[in-house]
């Protein structure tokens, strides 16, 4: 008896953070579809009309193409950069390598306002001395997101290396494979949930950036979070819920079809 009131009680408590969780994405849907002008309940009618009042205005169309691009180029850059990261730490033996892995998962550890404002001052000192603008451009946007994205990737792709087999890649090498071919046939396979959940983590952070955003955007430019705040200052209508829900499609259509194919809960 004690034992199946246990049972249903743990149901309960997973069904009911399940429904914390869920409930303010599906509000926001839902909300999104409202034909009121100004968020009210209960709603007045349904619409597809704010979903193309957001795509209408130049900031958020802009805005969302710029922050895609900028979370393309930066997570691929982060998986370049990391992927080697993460190998070296876990496979090498070489002084310091605590302090590295510890650098290198930092930018999580800091809030995003003060790295942000740090990464700001650090790009106007840098042209001060080189006369080289990186403040309000776009390769100096992506750099920054390059930092927010490699700790993903290191802690993700790191944890896959642990778990592998690593006597399959010694085995391969003993047979005289060459080392790169063992790295691209075994190595990378072998860590492919870990990969793609890095890339994927690393892709909505960089996505949905604000904080150092805001600081580093280029004048007559924007991303979407920050087009977002600006309407937000004077505009109360569901345009925002429709911008919002937008996203959440996109990232939980890109979670949805990759993790048949890859397996997410094999990277956690």
């Amino acid at each position: 008896m004690k034992a199946h009131i246990s049972s249903w009680s743990y149901r309960a408590l997973v069904f009911g953070t399940m429904l914390f969780v869920v409930t303010p994405l599906i509000t926001v849907i839902w909300v999104s579809f409202f034909s009121n002008k100004l968020i009210s309940l209960p709603p007045q009618g349904y619409s597809f009309t704010w979903y193309l009042n957001a795509w209408r205005l130049d900031d958020f169309r802009g805005g969302f193409l710029l922050s895609l691009k900028v979370a393309v180029v930066a997570t691929f850059i982060g998986l370049v950069i990391a992927v080697p990261a993460s190998l070296a730490l876990v496979r090498g033996r070489f002084p310091g390598k605590s302090f590295i892995s510890t650098l290198l998962l930092s930018p999580m550890m800091i809030p995003g306002v003060v790295a942000g404002s740090a990464v700001y001052i650090y790009y106007i000192q840098f042209e001060l001395l080189t006369n080289v603008q990186l403040a309000a451009t776009f390769p100096g946007l992506v750099a920054a997101h390059v930092v927010l994205t490699i700790p993903w990737v290191v802690r993700l792709v790191t944890a896959s290396l642990v778990g592998a087999n690593e006597s399959i890649e010694e085995a391969a090498l003993n047979l005289g494979a060459h080392p790169w071919r063992v790295f691209w046939r075994i190595t990378l396979p072998s860590v492919r949930p870990g990969l793609i959940a890095g890339g994927l983590f690393s892709f909505i952070m960089s996505f949905t950036d604000l904080e150092k955003s805001i600081f580093l955007i280029g004048p007559g430019s924007t991303t979407l979070p920050i087009a977002i705040i600006n309407y937000l200052e004077w505009n109360l209508d569901p345009t925002v819920a429709a911008v919002a829900a937008v996203q959440i499609f996109l990232i939980g259509f890109m979670l949805i079809i990759s993790d048949p194919y890859i397996k997410l809960s094999r990277a956690f």
